[in-house]
């Protein structure tokens, strides 16, 4: 687990697009914190550099939005969930094991279903501004980290 500190908006937005190199297909990235922290503006910055041309919003009543960019985006936000089984119900299995990236913002609400691997990022109000926890899980996303707070 690393901690970082994030003062302002625009070094949410850096981390989120230098997160967003770092990723390959079937990468998964899980997000969870306090409302307002951070999670869509990392992931509008995830996507800027992973060349989406759409606006990035919190899917919060359709679950996923899929873009389109030098590889395919799926940013679930699973709020509204009554249980992990109504995933299954939109394919959640097609986008894991798809050729995209999948972002899921509160991901502490399907740990049940998620696969072995992912990087698990919480975002919380610290101070005068953020704190962002990343916690690898598998040796892909402990190289992912490694790379993030060089």
């Amino acid at each position: 687990m690393i901690k970082i500190y994030l003062e302002n908006e625009e070094q949410t937005r850096d981390i989120g697009f230098k997160l967003g190199k770092l990723l390959t297909p079937r990468s998964v990235v899980c997000l969870i914190g306090d409302l307002g922290a951070g999670k869509t503006t990392m992931t509008q910055s995830l996507a800027q550099s992973l060349e989406v041309d759409d606006y990035i919003t919190s899917p919060t009543f359709t679950i996923v939005n899929e873009y389109e960019g030098k590889m395919p985006l799926y940013h679930f936000d699973v709020y509204r969930i009554g249980s992990s089984d109504e995933m299954y119900d939109i394919g959640f299995d097609e986008y894991i094991n798809g050729d995209g990236v999948c972002i899921i913002e509160w991901a502490n609400l399907i740990e049940d279903i998620l696969p072995d691997e992912y990087l698990y990022i919480e975002m919380n109000y610290k101070e005068n501004g953020r704190e962002m926890i990343l916690t690898p899980k598998g040796e892909k996303y402990e190289e992912i980290v490694k790379e993030l707070t060089k």
